[in-house]
């Protein structure tokens, strides 16, 4: 497959709609080496991963629906229930953390955010490529104090996603994409 066409083919899969298999052991090796080939400016390697699978994800699951209900006493059911399944669909949850250095002297803090956000995309790809599906997401998981201090995300550091992969149970929909010409502007000085 070409790099355009891969480009151009990519879906999001809704994690709802994922399921087993996951990538094996070697798959996921492979899957991760390709994803840290990303731009890094400075070569700080700004990233970690963190990865939730097997039961760890319905442990993540019910610690969401505490936290929910911790948060909104008074929390539909189905909103707590959501919660507690969010992780449950997809086989396998690479959370990438970027590791910021907000004081680094040569590299902004932005673009060490941005190189470890092309690492969770990396990951969109690769997962594509190999026969899966994959989406990324964040929700207010990602920003919760008592969820990023039971997965270990130290105070300075920030989850970039959690990309969840796994086997499509159906295909992925398309969504209308931009219209490039609407976005293109040319500065001539």
């Amino acid at each position: 497959m070409s790099a355009l066409k891969l480009l151009n083919d990519r879906r999001s899969v809704p994690s709802r709609q994922l399921s087993d298999p996951g990538p094996d052991a070697a798959e996921l090796q492979a899957l991760l080496q390709a994803a840290v080939r990303a731009p890094d400016h400075g070569k700080l390697v700004p990233w970690r991963f963190l990865l939730i699978r097997g039961d760890a994800r319905q442990r993540l699951g019910d610690l969401l629906a505490r936290t929910t209900l911790a948060r909104q006493p008074d929390a539909a059911p189905s909103v707590v229930e959501k919660d507690r399944e969010r992780f449950n669909f997809a086989p396998l949850i690479v959370t990438v953390i970027a590791r910021i250095d907000e004081a680094h002297s040569k590299v902004p803090a932005q673009e060490q955010l941005l190189a470890s956000g092309c690492v969770a995309y990396n990951l969109l790809l690769g997962a594509q490529q190999l026969g899966y599906g994959a989406q990324w997401l964040t929700g207010w998981a990602a920003y919760d104090t008592t969820i990023r201090t039971a997965l270990g995300v130290k105070d300075e550091e920030r989850i970039v996603g959690f990309i969840h992969i796994g086997t499509p149970r159906e295909p992925a929909p398309e969504r209308l994409r931009p219209d490039v010409a609407e976005l293109v502007s040319e500065w001539r000085g």
